[in-house]
């Protein structure tokens, strides 16, 4: 297994109430970007459905510099009706995030929750995740 120090959450930038799925996000990747696979390791649906994604062996695709030590979480939403980045998660979202990354950081001892916009001039995840989640 790789050794992991960082969680990296991300949005898919998709307006609010709009589900997609890992599937949706895997092809956009590989066939938008030419990615291998998606580049996230989780992906949080509107109903709280946490779904796999690019296996946690593998090395992510989601914030450049950090892939190598670092497991990738992308909730599905970010951005109001106008396309203006929003925090949008369902209650169900932000409880299933929670107890993912409550799960990984007893997985992985040690490992720090950063938002992709700490990295990234972004406003993704579009919630201040240090935050939510503080070390």
């Amino acid at each position: 297994m790789r050794k992991i120090n960082e969680i990296i959450i991300h949005c898919s930038a998709t307006p609010a109430g709009r589900d997609v799925s890992t599937r949706d996000i895997r092809r956009w990747h590989v066939k938008g970007r030419g990615w291998s696979d998606i580049g996230y390791h989780y992906v949080i649906r509107l109903d709280g459905t946490v779904e796999r994604g690019r296996p946690l062996e593998r090395m992510g695709a989601h914030c450049v510099g950090h892939n190598a030590r670092s497991i990738g979480i992308c909730y599905v939403g970010g951005l109001a009706a106008d396309g203006s980045p929003c925090d949008t998660r369902t209650a169900a979202q932000r409880v299933a995030l929670r107890k993912l990354v409550a799960g990984l950081r007893t997985a992985f001892p040690g490992a720090t929750v950063h938002g992709h916009n700490e990295y990234a001039a972004k406003a993704c995840p579009c919630f201040d995740v240090r935050a939510e989640f503080p070390d």
